[in-house]
């Protein structure tokens, strides 16, 4: 069988275990490649681009695939093939009628189709993001693969000095990022898991939106601090790097997996001054015993993760709009308890990589209203100076169609009695 025929066979396998839903697809994926161990790295990375294509695109995809014959995941794996690798390289081992079909369907205007169709975006989410500015400009740019954004460990090196030995010692250099300090950016794809500036904690993986949160966090040494979802770390390392490993810095989470993540992540880094906790929930008695206390406090609160579409494009379609209502409830609690452990004259940040009003301005005003001990502070005041990311308004809000970056939403909240 000719290669190109096995790898619609791979696509449309991979796409069959991932279409169930049953987890996250980069996770299904990996756990679909672990079982095919004799792909080539070339193969692997072949199958991926395909099955994200495929996520990306899925509603314009399926709605080809209605003219066609045979497995509808068949034809969805000929159409992400043929955008991914090129058509005129697969015609060669479609059958005659499939390749009819893709000819056919290839001529669409895309203009023709609805909207959603043809961003391919759910309805309740096509209808979220029309009421945005410019909603088509950032409906396309979610449909971009991202590119694979990282960072120095500023206990280790800096930017200026890592991109010059990496220079002069032939590896891939990166370009720096626009809008933080510590970012650089790589195509997509970048194998860095045997990098050894990556594997001696010099470089971390790190979306420049995420980066940015250091900043308005605005460490020092000596403090302590809080990151109350920290997830893997991201955020963490990078704070105790500018906190030059010193005070006390608290990684809390609810999840277990994620945490047991940040460990060889924290022992790459070098850093001595962080405290992962596993907590039950946001009013965990540990939370409680840390009232008053801190002086910065990051809510990176679980949203849903509308601004990583470009990464995780499976998110639109796992997402049930039932269930924001609880969400957004959840954050609002999350970030009334994190504000509890913040000291007086101390700093709140809350976060999420979602480019929804209802989690992010309409979160922010709410707890304003509920909590008058806590005043606004304007991002573009604290990042003055620091970062030249452009800011209209008091809140961070960075989409990828105008920034770059992942969509990410920060407000700067300071306790004043």
């Amino acid at each position: 069988m000719p290669p190109l025929a096995v790898r619609i066979d791979q696509v449309r396998d991979a796409l069959a275990e991932i279409l169930q839903w049953a987890g996250a697809a980069d996770a299904v994926l990996s756990r679909w490649l672990r079982a095919h161990p004799k792909l080539g790295s070339r193969d692997r990375g072949e199958v991926a681009e395909a099955v994200y294509a495929a996520l990306r695109h899925l509603r314009r995809y399926r709605q080809m695939g209605e003219s066609g014959q045979g497995s509808a995941t068949r034809r969805l794996a000929i159409l992400a093939l043929a955008d991914t690798l090129g058509p005129e390289a697969i015609r060669p081992v479609l059958q005659p009628a499939e390749e009819e079909w893709l000819t056919r369907v290839r001529r669409i205007d895309a203009s023709s189709l609805p909207r959603a169709v043809r961003y391919s975006l759910p309805d309740w989410l096509d209808e979220a993001f029309g009421r945005l500015d410019d909603p088509e400009s950032l409906m396309a740019s979610l449909n971009v693969q991202a590119a694979l954004d990282i960072r120095v460990n500023p206990l280790k090196t800096d930017r200026d000095t890592l991109m010059a030995a990496m220079q002069g010692d032939g590896a891939v250099v990166p370009e720096a990022t626009p809008w933080s300090p510590w970012g650089m950016r790589l195509p997509a794809g970048t194998p860095l898991q045997h990098w050894a500036r990556f594997l001696d904690g010099s470089v971390e993986v790190q979306d420049e939106g995420s980066q940015l949160l250091a900043l308005l966090v605005g460490p020092k040494r000596g403090e302590m601090i809080v990151d109350f979802c920290a997830g893997a770390g991201g955020k963490t390392l990078l704070l105790g790097a500018l906190m030059r490993s010193s005070g006390r810095l608290y990684a809390f989470d609810v999840s277990e997996g994620r945490l047991h993540r940040l460990g060889p992540r924290l022992a790459r880094s070098g850093l001595s001054n962080v405290e992962p906790v596993l907590i039950q929930h946001e009013n965990d008695a540990r939370v409680k015993r840390l009232a008053g206390k801190a002086h910065r406090v990051l809510v990176d609160a679980p949203c849903t993760g509308t601004g990583t579409l470009r990464r995780n494009p499976d998110i639109k379609w796992r997402q049930d709009p039932a269930a924001l209502p609880s969400l957004y409830a959840l954050q609002a609690s999350i970030l009334a308890s994190a504000a509890r452990c913040v000291a007086p004259g101390g700093r709140l940040v809350y976060a999420t990589c979602s480019l929804l009003p209802e989690e992010n301005e309409a979160q922010a005003e709410a707890f304003l209203a509920a909590h008058p001990q806590f005043t606004l502070a304007p991002v573009g005041e604290i990042l003055a100076g620091r970062s030249e990311v452009p800011v209209d308004g008091p809140f961070l809000k960075l989409r990828p169609d105008r920034h770059g970056t992942d969509g990410f939403f920060a407000a700067v909240f300071t306790r004043t009695s």
